[in-house]
C-alpha cells in the first residue's frame, strides 16, 4: 500500500540516505572539539584487503585503507 506521506528532503533533493547519513555524520564530527576531534576522525578509517582469485584460489592479499 502506497503512503501519501512528504517524501523526505533527502529524496527530495536527489541524495539516498547513506549519502546524506554520510554528511551529517561529517558535519558533526567537524563541530567537535579537540580531543574529541580526532578521536572521532581517526574511527572514520576503514582498512580492508582485496585479493585477486586465479584458477578458484585467492592469491596473496593486497592491504589497502580508504580515507
Amino acid at each position: 500500500m502506497a503512503s501519501n506521506a512528504a517524501v523526505p528532503f533527502w529524496r527530495a533533493a536527489g541524495m539516498t540516505y547513506i549519502t546524506y547519513s554520510n554528511i551529517c555524520a561529517n558535519l558533526v564530527r567537524n563541530c567537535l572539539k579537540e580531543p574529541y576531534k580526532t578521536e572521532a576522525l581517526s574511527r572514520e578509517k576503514v582498512h580492508f584487503s582485496i585479493s585477486k582469485w586465479t584458477d578458484g584460489k585467492p592469491e596473496k592479499p593486497i592491504p589497502s585503507n580508504w580515507d
